[in-house]
């Protein structure tokens, strides 16, 4: 009988410490590392892998939309992509953005987050788009975005996304 407690104890202890691992990052990291991690999900559900089926495909999109404030404003040079966006619109385009491509990366890097009052993340850096398309172009686009990120119910959303400038490669 002593055993078994011992055994469901030690199992307990276990158990709460494999749960401490896995939560007490989240619980101490960092503002910087919340709002880079935003960006990182964006690259992740963006991106498509050659050979990506219905079922994923329709899951990245669905979550796209949960990273974007109720309106996020897209300002560009380009005059039909500048405007105000719902999470939900956000989601439309990019779904038929995707289906242009076979294959598609967007990476981040480069980044340089300030925060220049309660909430709101500023976060200048540099965005690269690479891919293939269904037509067989090769399609590798360099760009440096300014984008601002509103703290709601302690996340991180978009809320403003500036298309910079071009970069030369």
């Amino acid at each position: 009988m002593v055993k078994k407690t011992h055994i469901i104890i030690a199992i307990i202890l276990i158990g709460v410490g494999i749960v401490g691992i896995w939560v007490m990052p989240s619980l101490f990291q960092s503002e910087e590392k919340r709002v880079k991690k935003q960006f990182h999900l964006l690259s992740g559900w963006v991106s498509k892998d050659s050979g990506e089926n219905t079922f994923t495909m329709a899951h990245k999109i669905q979550n796209i939309g949960t990273l974007f404030a109720d309106k996020c404003e897209l300002t560009s040079n380009l005059d039909f992509l500048s405007g105000n966006y719902t999470p939900e619109e956000i989601s439309n385009y990019a779904a038929r953005g995707r289906l242009a491509f076979s294959e598609l990366k967007l990476k981040f890097f480069d980044f340089d987050i300030s925060f220049p009052e309660t909430d709101v993340a500023k976060v200048t850096l540099t965005a690269r788009l690479t891919g293939r398309l269904t037509t067989g172009e090769d399609v590798d686009e360099t760009r440096e975005l300014e984008s601002l990120l509103n703290r709601v119910e302690k996340k991180w959303l978009f809320s403003q996304v500036e298309i910079i400038e071009i970069l030369k490669k």
